[in-house]
């Protein structure tokens, strides 16, 4: 039998280890593993496109992840201004970001030139093969993988409708950012498909938001008629003024992203968009559960939406053709 003076040590001991269980216990609990960080990059302002924003953070709410568990947002607003976006993919990478969805061409651009590692989901673009962002749609090969919009060959297709609202022969003017790296091959198609018939298209360049309004005063002094804007990050910031302008230089506009009609453009041809950021939140829910972006093969869109605004047409004073509102998916009265 152990004597008073050990017996007291013993409980002393055994009363210290119950009280440290479970202080021992937690600390042996495994830590919770840190929420991916997502870098946003995109070369529009944050009031202009915070809607998609919250279409891709659904996506993954809808994938079974809660934002500041499994994932944190960090968004960068290059606010129209695209010289800003190598220095805004820079800071991405400096935050030690997981993945950079890259929403437009431009920020593509600038995201590949920050990193060769870390995965970039795109979601609009020409064919990223074509311009030599990927080995092949199938097999990209490298850290870009996501969505293609086609946008060059859509140039075309917008202008094909936009003549279908015009008079016979009316001269179009393009409007296009040379900033923009895919507007120069989007002018060069465009080009060809008019000289099969006529070559009646200006090209009208924009460097700066303040170029906007210089166009369209310019525009009326060559009688342009009506005016195809290719879609770009700065017009696409400054899309109400625009139709604005176009109201007030009486010039009847097409767009890309169905975004420009809903705020006062004439019309606008473009792949669903929140399809396409639903679709760039599942390759990032995929790439970041363990997917190689190399081997993700590029979608290319499926849903388009042709959107005419009637109401700016009747601002315009002009009348869209019966079988052209026939062909639209959507009608702003």
């Amino acid at each position: 039998m152990p004597s008073e003076p050990r017996r007291a040590a013993l409980t002393i001991l055994l009363a210290a280890l119950v009280l440290q269980a479970p202080v021992c216990s937690a600390i042996a609990q495994p830590v919770a593993a840190k929420p991916f960080r997502i870098g946003w990059l995109t070369g529009s302002s944050s009031a202009s496109y915070v809607e998609f924003l919250n279409v891709f953070r659904d996506g993954l709410v809808e994938l079974g992840w809660t934002e500041g568990r499994q994932f944190v947002l960090l968004p960068r607003y290059a606010d129209g201004r695209l010289e800003r976006l190598e220095q805004l993919a820079t800071e991405l990478v400096g935050q030690n970001v997981d993945l950079i969805v890259a929403t437009t061409p431009p920020t593509l651009v600038a995201a590949r030139m920050a990193t060769s590692h870390i995965p970039i989901v795109m979601v609009y673009g020409p064919d990223p093969a074509e311009v030599g962002v990927v080995a092949s749609l199938s097999r990209p090969g490298g850290n870009v993988t996501g969505l293609t919009s086609l946008s060059v060959d859509l140039s075309v297709k917008q202008l094909e409708l936009l003549r279908a609202i015009l008079p016979r022969d009316t001269r179009v003017g393009v409007l296009w950012n040379p900033s923009n790296p895919w507007h120069a091959a989007a002018l060069e198609r465009i080009g060809a498909a008019e000289a099969v018939v006529a070559n009646r298209t200006t090209a009208v360049p924009v460097h700066v938001p303040d170029d906007i309004e210089k166009a369209f005063a310019a525009m009326t002094k060559q009688r342009i008629g009506g005016l195809l804007c290719l879609s770009d990050p700065m017009t696409f910031s400054h899309r109400v003024r625009m139709a604005e302008l176009a109201v007030k230089y009486r010039l009847p506009t097409m767009h890309g992203v169905t975004a420009y009609a809903d705020s006062g453009g004439l019309a606008a041809y473009w792949p669903n968009p929140t399809a396409m950021h639903r679709r760039a939140a599942t390759y990032s829910y995929r790439i970041l559960s363990g997917a190689r972006p190399a081997d993700l093969p590029i979608e290319q869109p499926t849903r388009f939406e042709f959107v005419v605004n009637l109401r700016t047409a009747k601002a315009l004073g002009i009348s869209v053709p019966a079988n052209v509102l026939a062909r639209a998916d959507r009608v702003i009265e």
